[in-house]
């Protein structure tokens, strides 16, 4: 008798389908959750500025950190439903927002994770600690389970 294990796949713009691919073929039986986070620095600093020098005088309804969130918010969401389409079979889906590498460690420690799933995103012509980014890097040192690293494109 199997057990029933948890693979928690972290989706990025860039790396998701090299991720996707290697849930299917590493965890074809498992419970699969796939998991995108948004880091809202970009749409924070955008709403600063606005609000701060920008904004004066104008309406809130213009601010630009709200459009960006909104838009980050539908980037998402396309990009987890592809990712499940891609992976062709019940999952589960999460969206966060904040920190990214506190948040990917924090949602396997949360799903109970048996294995997580990531790509490479740092510099893929140099081998070692330069193909992972900082975010990649932390969440390896970090992680609460086992970690599959795959190179980008090699779905």
């Amino acid at each position: 008798m199997t057990v029933q294990k948890t693979v928690l796949v972290w989706i990025t713009e860039s790396t998701w389908p090299a991720c996707v691919e290697a849930a299917r073929e590493r965890a074809p039986h498992d419970d699969v959750v796939l998991l995108h986070v948004s880091d809202d620095e970009v749409a924070a600093a955008a709403h600063h500025a606005y609000s701060g020098l920008l904004g004066r005088g104008h309406r809130p309804d213009r601010d630009p950190g709200s459009r960006l969130e909104e838009l980050s918010g539908a980037a998402a969401a396309d990009i987890l439903e592809a990712a499940a389409h891609r992976l062709g079979r019940p999952c589960e889906l999460l969206d966060h927002h904040g920190n990214v590498e506190h948040e990917v460690v924090s949602a396997a420690a949360d799903a109970d994770a048996d294995l997580l799933i990531c790509a490479r995103d740092g510099d893929r012509t140099r081998p070692g600690p330069h193909s992972l980014g900082r975010a990649g890097r932390f969440v390896v040192d970090h992680a609460p389970c086992p970690v599959l690293l795959v190179w980008p494109g090699d779905e």
